[in-house]
């Protein structure tokens, strides 16, 4: 097989997983009544705890606009809530609802165990191989500037 040729099969293997684990991610996501961007906004959550609506912009990379779209939704859909910021009365929090806490810590549980079915088996140096490949990629395709944090007009 000539290196053309092992490129190519190995973009189609690579292309196929993307299809995969984004047909897995939508449909899990759906279940929970949520959309990529809402989830992605419950991650950053997850990690900075209840913050004003800026501060998740800034974190996401959207504009005012955007961020005030996902959290009219998430609020409506009893993700978060609106909670008056503690020293600055023209602010306001977004915080997790119980319903919001236990979806996003049922999503790190489910994340725990797709990453155990892919790797639990794989031997150490296999997956420090395979880790080590995906992140050789990675950096090639952020100096093409095709990595999606560095492409504003896809946020």
């Amino acid at each position: 097989m000539s290196d053309r040729e092992r490129w190519t099969a190995a973009l189609d293997r690579v292309l196929e997983l993307v299809v995969v684990l984004g047909d897995d991610m939508s449909r899990g996501l759906a279940r929970d009544g949520l959309t990529e961007s809402r989830a992605t906004l419950l991650w950053t959550l997850r990690r900075t705890g209840p913050v004003p609506q800026r501060e998740l912009a800034e974190a996401l990379g959207v504009s005012a606009r955007t961020i005030t779209g996902l959290v009219d939704g998430l609020v409506a859909s009893g993700f978060v809530t609106r909670e008056p910021h503690p020293t600055d009365r023209r602010a306001f929090l977004v915080t997790f609802t119980p319903h919001g806490l236990s979806t996003v810590v049922g999503l790190e549980q489910g994340q725990r165990e797709f990453a155990e079915l892919l790797f639990g088996q794989m031997p150490a140096e296999r997956l420090d191989a395979f880790v080590a490949g995906l992140d050789e990629i990675l950096c090639r395709l952020r100096e093409q500037g095709l990595s999606p944090e560095l492409r504003e007009e896809d946020r």
